[in-house]
């Protein structure tokens, strides 16, 4: 499927579903690759002809993806690499996937084009919110340019997902 611009998604966020972490190639950058390699090993990794990408587990899966009651987790959250930190959405300087006026968005003056992986189920198709414009295509943009590490919108939020099992625990009558 083609990405589909920006100002189709009415909202998106992150559910767990591990989607992105079960049926994509992460390609690494070098330093992604160094900084994994000195860490975990050079078998968490794996070589393309001129590239690195994330090792993946026999069934397919990223080598880092953990299930906690139903939802997937990152054991890389505070390293992700910058292609899993940026997907589904694709940050480039042209219209790399056509419809320039609909997938061009103005950040601080400068015109860039944002694009949406419609094979991410938590996508909501229609006039984009206030949310996913002043919020989570901004945060995108500004890990895409490089100006910001941390996480809020454009990742599952932790203390959501600790609400989940909090409240499954008690459902199920589980201490700790």
């Amino acid at each position: 499927m083609n990405p589909v611009p920006w100002s189709h998604v009415n909202s998106w966020h992150c559910s767990c579903c591990g989607l992105c972490c079960k049926d994509f190639e992460v390609v690494l950058q070098f330093d992604e690759w160094l900084n994994l390699i000195r860490k975990y090993g050079v078998g968490v990794t794996k070589t393309g002809l001129n590239r690195f990408f994330l090792g993946k587990k026999d069934d397919g899966t990223c080598m880092f993806l953990y299930n906690s009651f139903g939802r997937w987790f990152c054991g890389l959250q505070n390293t992700k690499p910058m292609a899993c930190r940026l997907w589904p959405i694709k940050v480039v300087n042209r219209p790399k996937y056509g419809f320039a006026n609909e997938a061009a968005f103005n950040y601080n003056g400068r015109q860039l084009f944002v694009y949406i992986d419609p094979s991410c189920p938590e996508i909501s198709f229609g006039r984009p919110s206030q949310r996913m414009t002043y919020h989570v295509i901004p945060e995108f943009i500004e890990i895409a340019l490089g100006s910001r590490e941390k996480q809020m919108y454009s990742t599952s939020s932790v203390h959501e997902q600790h609400g989940l099992f909090s409240q499954n625990r008690r459902k199920w009558n589980l201490t700790f």
